[in-house]
């Protein structure tokens, strides 16, 4: 009887031994390929596509570049952008190290000179010293911004001292007084951001328009033919 039951009992069998798995390249790499293609995507193409949409939206004309036209209509340059004059009737912004003439807008950046360069020394004694010649009549040694260019090269502002500074010379350049020149300088200076950010400020390119539509384009052309 009992070999009976003993026979009729159902013998488990061991539980299968599996081997371990063997890790592959294609198993990180495929995720970490598809973590790189979305994230191209939704950085790379949606969400500059949705901020510029709706940087259009809220604010057409920066969006676009924030170009500045003259009376005419035609577009002279970006209130973003510094360019350079040399007509003594114009006011004139910080030097430039962008680009092999300066004010390059497509090779922004600067001269990578430090305090201790001779050459930097040399270049901006070079500079002061024809602003003094250029600015007989300037009151107080020549302002630091005139003679040292930005970081970027390209930086369209000066401050309200530096700009006052060249009120004599381009007074003297258009034949008016050089009270009406001080006065359009002080109505051009922009306040600081949100009342707190940043400096008072002057951009250089609109105080030129200004100077044309106030007080009519010198001689040998306006301030767009610089």
């Amino acid at each position: 009887m009992r070999e009976n039951v003993a026979t009729t009992q159902s013998v488990t069998p061991p539980p299968e031994v599996r081997a371990p798995h063997e890790e592959r390249t294609l198993d990180h790499l495929v995720p970490a390929i598809r973590v790189t293609l979305v994230t191209l995507v939704l950085t790379g193409l949606a969400y500059p596509l949705v901020m510029t949409g709706i940087a259009k939206v809220l604010f057409p004309r920066q969006a676009e570049g924030s170009f500045v036209a003259d009376d005419a209509g035609k577009v002279v340059g970006s209130e973003l952008l510094a360019q350079g004059f040399s007509k003594p009737a114009y006011f004139q912004p910080r030097p430039s190290a962008a680009g092999e003439k300066g004010y390059d807008p497509r090779a922004s950046g600067g001269s990578n000179l430090g305090p201790t360069s001779k050459k930097l020394r040399d270049q901006a004694a070079a500079l002061a010293d024809q602003l003094a010649k250029d600015n007989p009549d300037a009151s107080g040694p020549v302002p630091v911004e005139l003679v040292t260019a930005s970081g970027s090269g390209l930086d369209p502002h000066l401050s309200p001292a530096a700009a006052l500074w060249q009120v004599p010379r381009v007074a003297k350049a258009r034949g008016v007084a050089a009270e009406r020149i001080r006065a359009l300088v002080e109505e051009s200076v922009e306040g600081r951001d949100l009342g707190v950010l940043g400096e008072p400020r002057v951009n250089v390119l609109l105080l030129n328009l200004t100077l044309d539509r106030r007080l009519g384009a010198p001689a040998g052309g306006a301030a767009a033919a610089r």
